[in-house]
């Protein structure tokens, strides 16, 4: 009886944070949030349904399945969301809503001139 009701809770909360992930995928404004969208909840989902699959089959093969599941999922999916914002940043979506930093990308300025006309860096 209290198994089934574990195992019924984490399915509701790893179905609701995937429900919460997805709706932030299709509504939010940039690649950037939806990223955070799809990491996020969605590895706390995942992650609730899979410890749902250990509660349920116990520490045997597919409870032990379950959890390696998990394992890769939290080593993969902060990879993954690290790469697409770098590779989002290297085509020049811009990050809306923050102060960018000068990188060495951009155009540096060169030092101005004393007024002998000589550089300061002399």
């Amino acid at each position: 009886m209290i198994h089934d009701i574990v195992v019924g809770s984490l399915i509701v909360i790893g179905t609701f944070f995937l429900t919460v992930g997805t709706i932030g995928l299709l509504r939010l404004p940039n690649v950037y949030n939806r990223m955070h969208a799809t990491s996020k909840p969605t590895t706390l989902g995942t992650a609730a349904v899979f410890l749902a699959g250990f509660v349920h089959f116990g520490p045997g093969n597919e409870g032990l399945t379950a959890l390696i599941g998990i394992a890769f999922l939290f080593l993969t999916v902060p990879t993954g969301s690290h790469m697409i914002a770098r590779a989002a940043e290297r085509i020049g979506i811009p990050f809306l809503g923050s102060v960018t930093w000068p990188d060495e990308t951009q155009v540096v300025r060169e030092p101005p001139e004393r007024a002998d006309g000589r550089p300061d860096d002399e």
